[in-house]
C-alpha cells in the first residue's frame, strides 16, 4: 500500500490538471445519499466543448487508473488527502467562471474544504456559476453535519 500511496502523492503533484478559462468544472457527492452532483456536472461537460472536472485530466485519469476513485466519507484518510492535494491544483490551475455542481454539498467535503478555499484565493477566478465569486461564497450554505 505504500507504493501506491507514493505513486498516487506523486501523480496528485505532478500531472496534468490544466482546464482552458471558463471550463473548469466541480462536483460535491461526499456524504451525501446519491451521486446527482456528478451526474448533472457530466450532462453538463457533455454539451459544454472543452469543459472538465478534474477526474478528466491526466491526473484524475491517473489517480482514477489506480483505484483511488470513490467519495471522501468512502476512501480513507490518506485517499481523501490525495484526491484534495489534486483538487487544489486544479483549482489553482483554473480560470474565469467555474461550474459547480454543490447543491447540499456537505461541509466536510472537498469542496467546502479545498476548493472552495482555493477558487477565493486564485485572481485568475472571477466567478462561480456566472455569480461574482465572493457573492457565491457569501450566499453559499454547507451542509452541516
Amino acid at each position: 500500500m505504500d507504493s501506491l500511496l507514493k505513486k498516487a502523492y506523486d501523480i496528485a503533484q505532478n500531472e496534468d490538471v490544466s482546464t482552458i478559462v471558463n471550463g473548469a468544472v466541480v462536483y460535491s457527492v461526499s456524504f451525501m445519499p446519491t451521486d446527482e452532483n456528478k451526474k448533472q456536472a457530466i450532462a453538463f461537460i457533455k454539451r459544454s466543448p472543452g469543459a472538465k472536472m478534474l477526474d478528466d485530466t491526466p491526473c484524475g485519469k491517473a489517480l482514477i487508473a489506480l483505484g483511488l476513485d470513490g467519495k471522501v466519507n468512502e476512501v480513507g484518510e490518506e485517499i481523501t488527502k490525495i484526491w484534495r492535494l489534486a483538487s487544489s491544483r486544479y483549482i489553482k490551475a483554473a480560470g474565469g467562471n467555474i461550474h459547480a455542481f454543490v447543491e447540499g454539498a456537505d461541509e466536510r467535503s472537498t469542496f467546502c474544504t479545498t476548493e472552495l478555499a482555493e477558487i477565493m484565493q486564485n485572481p485568475h477566478i472571477t466567478h462561480i456559476n456566472g455569480m461574482e465569486k465572493a457573492l457565491f461564497k457569501k450566499t453559499f450554505i454547507p451542509k452541516r453535519y
